[in-house]
């Protein structure tokens, strides 16, 4: 068996050409675009990559874009009140603040300052509350993305085992609540875990995100499921890898995502997805915090 790619590249541009579309018919109807306003703090050169791909899907589909790019010597407070700023502001529909942020800034504070209802990463506790009771509206990005892959292969996910190795608070957990919506019977393994294989071995779904290369191996991958890596680590040589051995996993899998190529796309599509749904909750009137 040699698994089929999951081409999350070609996924994203659809959404974004979707988006666009959407957009598109808004201005027709003489309702303005969305607005995502995005604050970078420092000068992190990965950091710096992923606000500009941002940015570019935002012209892509029409989203006005709004740059913040401060110095890296930025107080707290300083950050706090252009949040509460942009918060008050009707024409923002989304704030993003880049990760990670300097160490005198407690990334914490600043997420839960986010209005839930502009917190288009999908961070803030009431967002992920939201999800856990079932009841999602801005979900987090890279684990929405991660369903929208699983949707594109056609396979139902009604009773399947997933193992979801990682839990983060913006990836591995809500990752685990989105995989219990959509039906599957859910492991969460972390650093803890006593036995990391067993849990693999016997899971329908895996999906990667701790940023260990290659620390799922893929012998360890039962024949027939799908892999997903979120996981983006730089080797010595440069190269790029993620954190499920790809080469032997891709001949017992049926699915599998690259690395690059995978997730990274689809998690900018879903902000920008969640950018305009953004507005359009708040238009409606949403539940807020």
């Amino acid at each position: 068996m040699t698994a089929q790619i999951i081409n999350g590249k070609a996924i994203a541009d659809t959404i974004l050409n979707d988006i666009k579309s959407s957009i598109d018919n808004r201005l027709a109807k003489g309702l303005r675009a969305p607005a995502l306003a995005v604050i970078l703090v420092g000068d992190d050169p990965a950091s710096s990559i992923y606000v500009r791909n941002k940015r570019l899907a935002c012209e892509k589909t029409g989203i006005r874009s709004l740059a913040y790019d401060l110095p890296a010597s930025t107080s707290e407070a300083d950050l706090l009140a252009l949040i509460a700023q942009l918060n008050d502001d009707e024409e923002i529909d989304g704030i993003l603040v880049q990760s990670p942020l300097p160490a005198h800034i407690e990334e914490k504070k600043i997420i839960e300052t986010i209005s839930a209802t502009k917190d288009v990463d999908g961070f803030h506790p009431y967002n992920i509350g939201r999800l856990a009771v079932r009841q999602p509206t801005l979900r987090s990005c890279t684990p929405y993305g991660v369903i929208r892959l699983l949707q594109s292969t056609g396979m139902k996910l009604l009773g399947l085992d997933a193992v979801v190795v990682g839990v983060s608070n913006h990836v591995g957990r809500p990752m685990a609540l989105e995989l219990l919506l959509a039906g599957c019977t859910v492991t969460s393994c972390h650093r803890h875990t006593k036995d990391l294989k067993a849990n693999v071995e016997r899971a329908d779904v895996v999906v990667a995100a701790v940023g260990k290369p290659n620390l799922v191996k893929g012998e360890w991958i039962k024949p027939g499921a799908i892999v997903i890596d979120i996981g983006i680590n730089r080797l010595e040589d440069g190269s790029l890898c993620g954190d499920i051995e790809f080469a032997v996993a891709k001949e017992r899998a049926s699915w599998i995502t690259p690395v690059p190529g995978g997730v990274g796309p689809m998690t900018v599509a879903t902000l920008m997805q969640n950018t305009l749904t953004a507005l359009e909750l708040r238009k409606a009137g949403p539940a807020t915090a």
